[in-house]
């Protein structure tokens, strides 16, 4: 299994060029597709006075929005670079339902971290966590000022559930040309062999991969974090969402903490 066709996420954000930058280097290394997505509704005319300015508006939103497209475009052309098959989709729709439209003949979606202080993408923009839910993909999640993702060593963070085997069985593309791999586990429920047992299933597909149990203090993403930075690994992989997506923005978890303030790329699966 490979990534054939690799979808990345396009607004107008100062950290888009780099967000297309690291999908087309993605797209390279698995000899890929680079497919760009965005999309913008088209407002509707408001306080006209007949059908005819109606229709003028309309024509003129349209226009405002199409050369909105259009710069999207041409960051997504100058940054993917030449060598590269590349597909562009762009519509006059919602950006997360276009996004998630175009998702469905994706391997790979690559979006942008939206946590509070991250910049505003604008109108093209989408969030990572209804994409997650609603893509049916693995979701790359791609901090600002991250132009590249060597991925060498790469933290499987794991508490088993059907969300993390399918994070496991989406990133075997990125396990299998990693030098290690270091499956995490962190809790006193978990059960006693298991991240063992992942790193032997792990190396049946000629994966290098180590297990380890985090002992660390504070919250579960701050201690897979702090792990990923002290082993220098530059890519996380982990369920997203394993409780509802509504307990988790009301009382906080760690799909949401990631979401909002991992320093890494983080690739997620709900």
């Amino acid at each position: 299994m490979g990534y054939a066709n690799i979808l990345v996420a396009l607004d107008l954000s100062e950290d888009a060029p780099d967000r297309v930058s690291l999908a087309a280097g993605l797209a390279r290394r698995f000899e890929a597709i680079l497919t760009g997505a965005a999309a913008q509704t088209v407002p509707v005319p408001i306080l006209v006075r007949d059908l005819c300015e109606a229709a003028d508006d309309v024509e003129q939103n349209a226009t405002r929005v199409r050369g909105i497209l259009q710069r999207a475009r041409d960051v997504f052309e100058h940054s993917a670079g030449s060598e590269l098959r590349t597909i562009w989709h762009a519509g006059f729709a919602d950006p997360l339902t276009h996004l998630v439209e175009q998702a469905s003949t994706a391997d790979l979606v690559v979006v942008s971290r939206q946590g509070p202080d991250d910049p505003d993408p604008g109108p093209l923009g989408v969030s990572p966590g209804p994409v997650l839910m609603q893509a049916g993909r693995p979701v790359l999640i791609v901090p600002p000022r991250i132009v590249h993702l060597k991925a060498a060593r790469i933290v499987l963070a794991w508490k088993d559930g059907p969300e993390a085997r399918r994070a496991m069985s989406a990133a075997l593309p990125f396990f299998r040309a990693a030098d290690q791999v270091l499956v995490a586990t962190r809790g006193e429920d978990v059960r006693v062999g298991n991240a063992e047992d992942l790193a032997v299933h792990l190396a049946r597909h000629g994966v290098s991969a180590t297990a380890h149990h985090l002992h660390a203090a504070g919250s579960d993403a701050d201690a897979i974090m702090r792990f990923a930075l002290e082993q220098d690994a530059d890519l996380v992989v982990m369920g997203a969402y394993g409780h509802s997506r509504l307990r988790e923005w009301i009382f906080g978890g760690v799909t949401r903490d990631v979401l909002d303030r991992a320093p890494i790329c983080s690739l997620m699966c709900h």
